[in-house]
């Protein structure tokens, strides 16, 4: 049986303890890409199986920097690095405040701020949409989602755990097809940066305000029944929407005084300062073997306010402060002694929401989602394991999700781990980060276990 198969188990039996002693194991030379400062020069030494994963991928050409924060109970967060932010010369060495663009993991925290409001009683779990939001009150279905706008009246109304849940019947762009998908570039349905080219399109019929935008998502017809189906949504988008109105504040301001002001994530951004463009990553995409960027910090569209937030798709964060906010949850809703939100809030968040009789059975192809051995459920704005994964990891009530450009966060709060991995690449699937990294990160343990 293979090393990484047997270390697992002991792995996440003790994996705290574990790694509270691996600052002080005997050092380790670290690679000169290896990253920057104490933080990731510590994490070479204390894991480099994860060391050298990520020095191969940049020394093959794969990608040009990698940072990960792997945290162990309360026990200080590694950060393994290697490679640069961008090919550019003289780019900064890849580390725990690099700014990636995380795409879909911005999901998980909008979630948190609708989860915080339902604590608060300000929002029901399963309200009626309408409530909050009067222009889904009477919604259409379409009859052949991929191929006619034909429709028939909904036979329920869209909630609150519709939207956390992907369940509303609401599309995305990047999965729509035929005349819908038409229809949703028509209105501007477009909740997402690319780079500044892509963006004067998007821009041009994008709506300007997260009322217009929900406002105009009411008027297409819904893919399914609300509460039916799985399918990957602006829902946490629309969520925006629902939390201005529910909070009587706009919606970033809400995040940033609930959620990144309380938990000190200071490089998370809807809008990057220009003072703040050094530490900025350049995002590529492949076309075959060949990596070219697509979105320069010098010039990325991240340097300019967005339409509005986007609750599904549009933060900037840092794997030191996505870091802080998995820890969050890990601890159930506190964390340095200041609590976000109950502990029976972070469990709920973080448990099986699906309306009865509708499974997920995960989702890739560069939506920035997972996929799995075990079986999935889904929680608010990340999925869930129902089960133990192979070997006990991940273990049942794990909860994540990824982003688009190649991010991965997730947080085992039974066994107090969690992990985000930092790249900036389309498509997220071009190489398996996800399923080596975890690989590598068993061997790691072993090395404690005699």
């Amino acid at each position: 049986m293979k090393l990484a198969t047997l270390a697992v188990p002991i792995l996440l039996a003790t994996t705290a303890t574990l790694f509270a002693q691996a600052v002080s194991v005997s050092p380790r030379p670290a690679p000169a890409s290896a990253g920057a400062g104490t933080a990731t020069t510590t994490a070479a030494r204390a894991m480099p199986n994860t060391q050298a994963l990520f020095d191969g991928y940049v020394r093959d050409g794969k990608m040009p920097g990698i940072v990960a924060a792997y945290g162990f109970g309360d026990a200080p967060t590694l950060f393994p690095a290697a490679g640069r932010i961008a090919d550019d010369a003289g780019a900064a060495l890849a580390g725990p405040d690099s700014l990636w663009r995380i795409y879909s993991m911005t999901k998980p925290v909008t979630a948190a701020a609708a989860m915080i409001l339902i604590e608060e009683g300000k929002l029901g779990l399963d309200d009626p949409l309408s409530k909050y939001i009067p222009a889904f009150a009477k919604m259409r279905v379409l009859t052949s989602p991929d191929t006619s706008l034909d429709s028939v009246p909904a036979t329920r109304p869209i909630t609150i755990r519709h939207l956390l849940t992907h369940t509303a019947g609401l599309s995305y762009n990047i999965i729509a097809k035929g005349p819908l998908l038409k229809e949703y570039e028509r209105l501007g349905i477009l909740p997402a940066e690319v780079n500044m080219a892509v963006e004067a399109q998007m821009r041009a019929v994008r709506p300007k305000t997260l009322e217009d935008f929900a406002n105009r998502v009411a008027t297409l017809p819904l893919i399914a029944q609300p509460g039916t189906k799985w399918s990957y949504s602006i829902g946490l988008d629309v969520m925006g929407r629902v939390i201005e109105v529910a909070s009587g504040q706009s919606f970033d301001g809400f995040v940033q005084r609930r959620i990144f002001d309380p938990l000190r994530m200071r490089s998370s951004y809807w809008t990057v300062p220009r003072g703040e463009v050094r530490r900025l990553a350049t995002n590529y995409t492949f076309t075959g073997d060949t990596r070219a960027p697509i979105d320069p910090a010098a010039t990325s569209v991240y340097l300019q306010p967005p339409s509005f937030p986007y609750g599904g798709a549009g933060l900037v964060s840092s794997a030191r402060d996505y870091d802080r906010f998995l820890h969050m949850l890990q601890d159930y809703g506190t964390l340095d002694g200041v609590r976000v939100m109950k502990r029976e809030t972070a469990q709920l968040m973080m448990s099986n929401l699906l309306p009865a009789g509708v499974t997920f059975g995960g989702i890739g192809g560069g939506t920035g989602g997972t996929t799995a051995a075990a079986p999935l459920g889904y929680g608010a704005g990340g999925s869930v394991y129902l089960a133990d994964g192979p070997y006990g990891i991940p273990s049942k009530g794990t909860y994540g999700w990824g982003g688009a450009a190649g991010t991965i966060a997730y947080v085992d709060p039974v066994k107090r781990i969690r992990g985000t991995i930092m790249v900036n690449y389309f498509p997220s699937e071009r190489w398996p980060t996800r399923s080596e990294s975890v690989a590598a990160l068993a061997k790691d343990a072993a090395r404690f276990v005699r």
